[in-house]
C-alpha cells in the first residue's frame, strides 16, 4: 500500500503540471487580459468590474492624462491602445509583469506556486491567499451541509427503491429523481425565492448574504438560527438537484449485488431479509458510495455552488472565480486552480484508499497506477 500511495504522488508532478501549462497557454491567448483591462479605463471604456485596481494602476492612468492628448495615431498590438503613448503601455506591462517572455512568466509563477506563494490579485490590492480565506467558509458551509444532506437522504431511498423495485414507490419516487435530475439547480434557486423569498407568494426567507448584517451582537443560540435561516434555501436548491443521480446510483448497486450468488446462498440458510441485506448486501453495495464521498464533497465544494452563489449573493469562491474569469485577474485564475487542482488530485487518493477502508479485501498493490 504503501508503494502505492508514493507512485499517486509522485504522479500528481506531471498532471498538475500539465493541467497548469494547458489553462496558461489558453488564457494567455484570450482577448481583453489585465493590460488591456487597464488600457480600457484609461481610455475611458472600462465597466462595472474592472474599476478596482492598484494605486500603482492609479498612478499610470494620472501620468496617461497628458500623455495620451498628445499621442499619435501609434499602432498596439493591445485592443483600445491606439493614441496612447507607448512608454505608458510598456509601464502598465512591467506593472502586471507582461514584459518578461510567455515561458519565463510561467516557470516564474510554477516556482512561487511551489512555494505556496500566490501573490496578489491585480484589481483587489489583497493576497491571493487572504481573497481565498475570506470566501471559503461560504463554500465550505454550501458543501457541507449538500453533500450532507444528499447522502442522507439519497442512501436511505436509493436502498428503499432497490428493495421495492418495480412497486407504486418505486414508480412514483422514480419520477421525482427524475425531476431533480433534469432541473438545474439555478432553475429550482429561482423558484424557491418566488414562492418563499417575497418573489410571488410568501416572504420566509432572506434573499441575500449568509448571515444578517448585526450577526455578531446576537447571543449565540439566535446566532445559530440565524445563520440556518439564511443558507435554508441555497442548500435545498442545491440538494434537490444534488439527489437523483446518487439515489439511481445507490438503487443500481444494491440491485446488483442483490441478484449475485451470495445473497442466494444466505437466503438459503436462513438469514431473515434483514440479515442478508444489511449484514452481507450493505457493505458491498456501499463500497462504491462511500468512497465516491471525498470527490463528491469537493465537486459541491468548488464546482457546484457558483450560481447559487450568484443568485443569492454569497460570497463564495464560485462567486470569486467567476469574478476573476470576468476581469482576467490572473492571480487568482491560476492560484485558485494550482490550489483546487492539487486538492482534487489528492482527494482522488484518499478516495482510493476510502475503498480499503470500507472494503480491506481490496490490494492497490496488485494494480498498476
Amino acid at each position: 500500500m504503501l508503494a502505492y500511495i508514493i507512485r499517486r504522488l509522485l504522479l500528481i508532478i506531471p498532471t498538475l503540471f500539465g493541467i497548469m501549462v494547458i489553462n496558461f497557454v489558453v488564457v494567455q491567448f484570450a482577448p481583453g487580459g489585465p493590460v488591456e483591462q487597464m488600457i480600457a479605463q484609461i481610455q475611458g471604456e472600462a465597466v462595472g468590474a474592472t474599476e478596482r485596481f492598484t494605486s500603482g494602476g492609479a498612478d499610470i492612468r494620472e501620468s496617461a492624462k497628458g500623455d495620451n492628448r498628445g499621442a499619435g495615431g501609434t499602432t498596439s498590438k493591445y485592443r483600445g491602445a491606439q493614441g496612447l503613448d507607448p512608454e505608458i503601455v510598456a509601464e502598465i506591462e512591467r506593472m502586471f509583469g507582461f514584459d518578461k517572455p510567455l515561458h519565463e512568466r510561467f516557470f516564474l509563477m510554477i516556482g512561487n506556486y511551489m512555494k505556496f506563494d500566490f501573490g496578489e490579485s491585480y484589481f483587489r490590492d489583497r493576497r491571493v491567499v487572504d481573497l481565498v480565506l475570506e470566501k471559503m467558509p461560504v463554500s465550505i458551509s454550501l458543501g457541507l451541509w449538500t453533500t450532507f444532506l444528499v447522502y442522507l437522504i439519497s442512501i436511505p431511498l436509493g436502498v428503499a427503491k432497490a428493495t421495492r423495485d418495480g412497486s407504486r414507490f418505486d414508480i412514483w419516487t422514480s419520477g421525482t429523481v427524475i425531476v431533480g435530475y433534469a432541473i438545474p439547480s439555478f432553475l429550482f434557486a429561482i423558484i424557491l425565492i418566488m414562492v418563499f423569498a417575497g418573489g410571488r407568494y410568501l416572504d420566509l426567507f432572506p434573499l441575500r448574504g449568509l448571515v444578517s448584517e448585526d450577526w455578531a451582537s446576537f447571543p449565540w443560540w439566535q446566532k445559530v438560527l440565524d445563520y440556518l435561516w439564511h443558507i435554508t434555501l441555497p442548500v435545498t436548491a442545491m440538494v434537490i438537484s444534488g439527489f437523483a443521480g446518487l439515489t439511481m446510483l445507490t438503487k443500481n448497486s444494491f440491485l446488483d449485488e442483490i441478484n449475485k450468488h451470495y445473497v442466494i446462498t444466505a437466503r438459503a440458510k436462513g438469514l431473515g431479509e434483514n440479515q442478508v441485506l444489511y449484514g452481507h448486501v450493505f457493505r458491498n453495495a456501499m463500497l462504491i458510495i462511500i468512497a465516491g464521498f471525498p470527490g463528491a464533497f469537493i465537486g459541491v465544494l468548488f464546482t457546484g455552488a457558483l450560481l447559487i452563489e450568484v443568485i443569492f449573493s454569497l460570497d463564495g469562491l464560485g462567486l470569486l472565480g467567476f469574478e476573476a474569469a470576468i476581469n482576467r485577474d490572473y492571480p487568482v485564475i491560476f492560484g485558485t486552480l494550482f490550489f483546487f487542482t492539487l486538492l482534487g488530485l489528492v482527494v482522488n487518493l484518499i478516495s482510493d484508499l476510502t475503498y480499503v477502508l470500507v472494503d480491506p479485501r481490496i490490494d492497490f498493490e496488485s494494480r498498476e497506477v
